[in-house]
C-alpha cells in the first residue's frame, strides 16, 4: 500500500511545475489567453513563459496560434481538452492526496 507522500512523488511532473500549473490553472478558467496577458498572469519572463508554453505545447496540453494583428505579432494560447482534463484531474489528485494525508498514520 503507498502513503500519500509516495502519490505526490508520482505527479504528472509536465503539469506538476509551478509554473506550468499557473499557465494550465489559468487557461482552465478562460480556455483562451493573450501570450502578454499570459506573461503579465504568471509574472514569468517572456523567454521562461516561451519554454514553458513549448513543453505544454508538445504535450498536447495547450495550442499556440501566432498570427499578426495590425502589423503586429500576436500569439493566443488556447488550453486543448487533454489539457482542459489533465488540470481538472491534477488538482482533484491533489486534492484526494491533501485529505488522505490528513488522517495518514504510520504503520506500527
Amino acid at each position: 500500500m503507498t502513503t500519500p507522500f509516495e502519490e505526490l512523488a508520482g505527479l504528472d511532473r509536465l503539469i506538476h511545475e509551478p509554473a506550468r500549473l499557473a499557465i494550465l490553472t489559468a487557461l482552465a478558467s478562460c480556455d483562451t489567453a493573450d501570450y502578454l496577458f499570459l506573461q503579465r498572469l504568471t509574472g514569468l519572463t517572456g523567454g521562461n513563459l516561451s519554454s514553458h508554453l513549448s513543453k505544454l505545447e508538445e504535450g498536447g496540453l495547450v495550442q499556440l496560434d501566432k498570427r499578426f494583428i495590425e502589423k503586429k505579432p500576436n500569439t493566443q494560447v488556447q488550453i486543448t481538452a487533454d489539457g482542459k482534463r489533465a488540470i481538472l484531474q491534477h488538482w482533484k489528485q491533489l486534492d484526494d492526496l491533501h485529505e488522505s494525508s490528513k488522517t495518514w498514520k504510520p504503520e506500527e
